[in-house]
């Protein structure tokens, strides 16, 4: 599919800013303030419209994300909605006020969707402590539109797990404390180098992680 010109200027400048990363910066690539300057000249607050596409499930990381980044450099990770096509933009959002954040950690049960730790809880391996935040998730609708929904996530979480360690002492002495029958069946999982899941586990699994909203939805439908 071709993609529209992201100079030409029918279009509004966040959905300019989101065809010039696609086309010109390119997933994975750092770009500055500078570089979006130089790109839409004249345009003000052309920075701020790059900031907007967060709210469109667009991840661009800064340097509070990546620690490689330098303090006036950004990466544009992946893309998220398609704002340049007509109805897949989201409602324009604004940033995550206070109210929002405790309704949403509330709603989520202060945990991680993603991996299930709780705040001030040590990462295993690590003495580092989890710190929440407020994710923006795509969620596709059964009515074949799409919606930014807002989810508790840990910062590992969001920025890919950086540095995280394992620690093989600590594994081996949970499965020691493994009873019989459970070590024969972990056993045999590793002997076969898989486990199969039930549909009833694979859904379980899909359904912790959703943010509340889809949450909802999804215990609706079932009822």
């Amino acid at each position: 599919m071709t993609l529209p010109s992201w100079t030409d200027t029918k279009y509004g400048t966040m959905k300019r800013a989101a065809l010039w990363l696609v086309t010109v910066v390119g997933e994975g690539n750092v770009f500055t303030k500078e570089d979006v300057k130089a790109a839409f000249p004249g345009v003000s607050q052309a920075d701020r419209r790059v900031r907007d596409l967060r709210d469109h499930g667009w991840q661009i990381d800064t340097n509070r994300e990546d620690a490689g980044l330098g303090q006036h450099e950004q990466r544009f990770v992946k893309p998220g909605l398609p704002v340049w096509e007509p109805g897949k933009a989201a409602k324009p959002g604004t940033s995550v006020t206070q109210t929002q954040r405790r309704d949403v950690l509330a709603r989520d049960g202060h945990l991680c969707r993603s991996c299930g730790i709780a705040p001030g809880e040590e990462y295993a391996g690590s003495y580092e402590a989890a710190q929440l935040d407020i994710a923006r998730r795509v969620v596709k609708q059964t009515s074949g539109g799409e919606l930014v929904e807002l989810v508790a996530e840990c910062k590992r979480c969001r920025v890919g797990g950086r540095g995280q360690a394992t620690d093989l002492s600590a594994i081996l002495g949970r499965a020691g404390r493994l009873g019989s029958l459970e070590r024969s069946l972990l056993r045999r999982w590793i002997d076969q180098d898989k486990r199969e899941f039930s549909a009833a586990e694979e859904l379980w699994a899909v359904y912790r992680t959703l943010p509340a909203e889809s949450r909802a939805k999804f215990r609706e439908a079932l009822s």
